[in-house]
């Protein structure tokens, strides 16, 4: 007589539409996916020579902050893409994110990105021919400047990605691109990084399940600092990243 786990084995389908959604969901947060991400430090690289950060734990202190104002100023805007990923609610989304962030070097930042990712996601994920004709139909119009929050959440929803796991997945690339940015920078090592990331894993958790599924009226920022001071990125003498 067979075991229930080898009737469970046999019954799971490999084929199955959920297990397609895990592998683009991996896609996604991957570091191979080339949207532009490594060459942003979320404003690392000025909070440096302003002297912010000189040491591990000033620089743990800053990916935390970091955490908390992605949070509560993107997430919303990941969360109602993912939940309505259509052409309206986007373009909505883009156009009050734009007037939403309060610095060139972000907004640079955040539509460079977007704009990579959509492009991707249109070239990778052909199943769902929306996300090309999404971006055909906009591109060059003017209309719209592909900010990188609505853009995930908008991908996340159109591949069947629920909004828990989008707007973790976000926390989770943002927290991975400044400990990236932070090695380039010789702040830390490779091993310090991954061990700086385990032990800040939990805090982006609570950050999570703080700031998720809060309508895009209540996004806000909780640390202006950090908008001054990536700000400020573009009047560096010398810089390594573009924000």
């Amino acid at each position: 007589m067979e075991s229930n786990m080898e009737i469970d084995k046999r019954n799971e389908n490999p084929s199955s539409p959920d297990y397609f959604r895990q592998w683009s969901q991996w896609q996604l947060i991957d570091s191979i996916l080339p949207t532009g991400g490594f060459a942003h430090s979320f404003g690392l690289e000025a909070a440096i020579q302003a002297c912010i950060i000189s040491d591990q734990e000033d620089l743990k202190t800053y990916v935390i902050h970091v955490l908390e104002n992605t949070g509560s100023l993107l997430l919303p805007f990941v969360y109602a893409a993912t939940k309505s990923p259509d052409i309206d609610t986007w373009t909505k989304l883009d156009k009050t994110l734009e007037a939403t962030l309060t610095n060139e070097v972000s907004r640079k930042a955040s539509t460079s990105q977007g704009s990579a990712l959509l492009r991707i996601a249109a070239s990778v994920f052909l199943e769902v021919p929306s996300l090309k004709k999404m971006r055909d139909s906009l591109l060059g119009s003017g209309t719209i400047c592909f900010h990188h929050a609505p853009v995930f959440g908008l991908v996340f929803g159109l591949l069947g990605l629920d909004s828990g796991t989008s707007q973790r997945a976000y926390m989770f690339i943002t927290m991975r691109d400044v400990l990236s940015a932070a090695t380039r920078l010789n702040l830390v090592g490779p091993l310090g990084a991954s061990a700086l990331q385990h032990q800040i894993a939990h805090v982006a958790e609570q950050m999570v399940k703080k700031w998720m599924d809060r309508p895009i009226e209540e996004a806000c920022q909780t640390s202006p600092l950090l908008d001054t001071v990536q700000g400020c990125h573009g009047y560096l003498f010398s810089r390594l990243f573009c924000s």
